[in-house]
């Protein structure tokens, strides 16, 4: 099975599960590393979760995935949250990231840059307003051109 189709059947099994549960599917990655196979997945909820809540989940999804083996080789499980820095991999995550520091790329310059780090003002009508900087100057990027979004630490 390809990965995406992996990534896709994995987030199929899991998500009615998490919306039970109040968990935020985040991510879903099947990636090779070595020479060995780590199927992760990144999950959140309001307040954070915690060690006991991977576990949890974890044995679900291991429970599941014996069930459908929808991967045909030997592969590592890893549920955790998506950290500090989350990504931002939906619009909805986008908007949920309003008012807070994000760090933006483009696939392309806008304005001259392709990178943008600093308070998210807002996200509407498919633009993000970034206050950027230390003078605040604000910039727009269409949310079309961005080709990686996630929450940021700044200093």
């Amino acid at each position: 099975m390809s990965t995406p189709k992996i990534k896709t059947t994995v987030e199929q099994m899991i998500e009615p599960y998490l919306a039970e549960h109040g968990f935020e599917l985040v991510d879903v990655e099947y990636v090779k590393e070595g020479g060995s196979y780590f199927l992760r997945i990144y999950v959140d909820k309001e307040g954070g979760i915690d060690i006991d809540d991977c576990g949890q989940i974890s044995e679900y999804m291991s429970q599941k995935l014996d069930e459908n083996d929808p991967i045909d080789e030997a592969y590592f499980l890893e549920v955790s949250s998506p950290g500090a820095e989350r990504p931002l991999k939906k619009a909805d995550d986008v908007r949920k990231a309003v008012g807070k520091d994000v760090f933006v790329t483009t696939y392309e310059p806008v304005g001259g840059s392709k990178e943008f780090e600093g308070k998210l003002l807002s996200f509407e009508g498919d633009e993000l307003v970034i206050a950027v900087g230390k003078k605040q100057k604000q910039a727009t990027v269409p949310y079309d051109k961005v080709a990686s979004a996630r929450l940021a630490i700044i200093f």
